[in-house]
């Protein structure tokens, strides 16, 4: 009697659907889905984009406005430049998706385009007429507005395809979208540096051309599909909390990766672990308003879904594992890997990126393929496939040395990349198919949240790994170093006592770490065959290869037991495991209880 009830019931619910569809092509035609698809896809490809070309292309933009990055005043800067757009987006996405699902998620999407096409080109216009630190702070507070812009597409792009197409294609146009959304990230390093070399004033360009058609082409083409409730109330109280919590806790991590006194980094600060522990009391107060409110924010019933509350789960782990990868392989190649075959730290981004093509092309290779087929099997065995891999491959490039050979190094990233690209389209279709149509708003908002938020606390930690890692020997190996190329030793001890983090920067922001650390008159008076040996591009990398390798097999495993766990996150026990094999990626959980 339980298998002909069930099966009754997914009758009922395959009926459902196709007369849905059935309504949907008649009122906005059989093409509109994918009219929506290509304009969300466009939409998340350029804001996340936007997000990341910038990591990879800060040497040209700070040479290009004349800036010393390094300098003290300016770090803050640089890491407003870096990490503002990100924090912006994570703070107002949860917001939006509640304004969207109460005012139209087509309609606040068009705005958050308009914002973006509009800040894109006040940011190129300005990268022409304010220089130096000027400069940088114009960029820096119109890449705030952009990445407002940003909030209102990553908002909604996942809601409006949810709405857009039927159960049995969502889990291939939200896998499409998703690819945009995740892949857009590793994009932006390649296009980020491949344009630095060319013109930097081109990184900023990329993106008014794009923003200018996509707005005017959502406003023509996109329609409003949802049903509104009516007389909907918003939730200040909660809107409020929120937003101070994430931005608060993001600020406080974003300058814990600054040294503090004689630390490495801020961590000892105590503005730093004051913000901490106001920004975690006020989240603790966002979820009692909440669990009180009568319109909340965002509707905590939603992880009593266990399909829901599963999916974020594997989403937040998993992009731990994998937000702060790239930052490490970025400092990997252009710190260390980069200058010990020859190549000046001036010409390392382009380089850099074009090796990192592997795991980009892995990503893209492997999303749409599981998208289609999490269609038809569900997206569990999908999810967890792919952080399997991602297990294996952290794992794999822990065992490398730091002067490695590229063709394993190449393999190993490329799987990465196949193991992010099964698990993303699925996990997407997962999240959104679990929530209720009145929630996809709010639920696509949370789920931009986590992507960002996953981000933010993967470079935090990653980095401080890496950093904690090479603290350890890193002073001893550069003092022996200096004194072997008969530098003074009390100039040694003063250039070897620097934070870690100093020159992981410079090395990251095409600057030749002992050119910017030892004084002209020391490295004028050395014989010039020491001093030729120590500007070179294979002094300082051979000097922290040891120490560096050994921070990045910390971060290495750290990454593969993150993986591992939103592994285990993904097969967690179910009682809704059938329904969501029945209905495949379209099973619409909270609605058919």
């Amino acid at each position: 009697m339980d298998a002909k009830r069930s099966k009754a019931k997914h009758d009922v619910e395959a009926s459902r659907y196709d007369v849905e569809e059935r309504e949907r092509e008649s009122k906005f035609g059989v093409h509109y889905k994918w009219v929506a698809l290509s304009n969300t896809t466009i939409g998340a490809l350029m804001a996340s984009i936007d997000g990341s070309i910038l990591l990879i292309s800060l040497p040209a933009i700070f040479n290009g406005l004349g800036v010393n990055p390094l300098v003290a005043g300016n770090v803050d800067l640089l890491l407003w430049l870096l990490l503002g757009y990100t924090i912006m987006t994570s703070v107002v996405v949860v917001t939006i998706g509640r304004l969207s699902d109460m005012f139209g998620r087509v309609k606040i999407y068009n705005l958050g385009f308009a914002v973006f096409a509009i800040a894109s080109t006040l940011i190129y216009i300005s990268s022409y007429f304010v220089t130096g630190d000027a400069g940088i702070l114009s960029i820096t507070v119109l890449r705030l507005v952009q990445g407002l812009g940003g909030g209102f597409l990553f908002a909604n792009s996942a809601a409006i395809l949810t709405d857009a197409f039927p159960a049995d294609e969502r889990g291939k146009a939200l896998g499409i979208n998703s690819i945009a959304f995740i892949g857009g990230s590793l994009i932006g390093l390649f296009v980020g540096g491949f344009l630095a070399a060319i013109d930097w004033h081109l990184i900023f360009m990329i993106s008014v051309p794009i923003g200018v058609i996509g707005a005017i082409w959502a406003y023509l083409a996109l329609h409003e599909i949802a049903v509104l409730k009516k007389n909907q109330k918003f939730d200040p109280l909660g809107n409020i909390t929120f937003a101070a919590s994430v931005s608060i806790v993001l600020l406080s991590l974003t300058y814990g990766l600054l040294p503090y006194g004689s630390q490495s980094t801020g961590w000892s600060d105590p503005i730093v672990q004051l913000g901490i522990v106001v920004g975690f009391l006020l989240f603790v107060a966002f979820i009692f308003v909440e669990l009180r409110a009568k319109a909340p924010l965002f509707n905590l019933s939603l992880f009593k879904i266990e399909a829901f509350a599963a999916g974020n789960l594997s989403l937040f782990l998993a992009g731990m594992a994998r937000g702060g990868l790239q930052f490490m392989l970025v400092i990997w190649l252009q710190g260390v890997w980069l200058p010990l075959h020859g190549v000046s730290f001036q010409n390392t981004p382009l380089q850099a990126a074009i090796l990192m093509s592997p795991l980009i092309i892995g990503f893209l290779v492997a999303g749409p393929i599981s998208g289609y087929l999490s269609d038809k099997y569900g997206a569990r065995p999908f999810t967890t496939a792919g952080m399997l891999i991602n297990v294996a491959g952290f794992i794999a490039l822990a065992s490398l040395p730091a002067n490695f050979s590229y063709v394993p190094f190449a393999l190993i990233i490329f799987f990465l990349g196949i193991g992010q690209g099964m698990f993303a389209s699925p996990n997407t279709a997962w999240v959104m198919n679990a929530a209720p149509p009145e929630y996809r708003g709010v639920s696509s908002g949370m789920r931009a949240t986590l992507v960002n938020i996953s981000f933010m606390f993967s470079l935090v930690i990653f980095f401080s790994l890496l950093v904690g890692g090479i603290s350890a020997t890193l002073m001893h190996t550069l003092y022996n170093g200096l004194v072997a190329q008969k530098v003074n030793t009390t100039v040694a001890a003063e250039v070897s006592s620097i934070p870690p983090t100093s020159a992981l920067f410079a090395a990251l922001l095409g600057y030749n770490p002992m050119k910017l650390l030892l004084p002209n008159s020391t490295l004028n008076s050395l014989p010039a065959r020491n001093e030729s040996t120590i500007v070179g591009t294979n002094f300082f990398p051979s000097l922290i290869s040891d120490p560096f390798i050994s921070g990045m097999r910390v971060v290495l495993y750290t990454g593969a037991v993150m993986s591992l766990i939103a592994a285990i996150a993904s097969v967690l026990p179910s009682k809704d495991r059938k329904r969501e094999k029945d209905a495949g990626a379209g099973w619409q959980g909270a609605q058919s209880e």
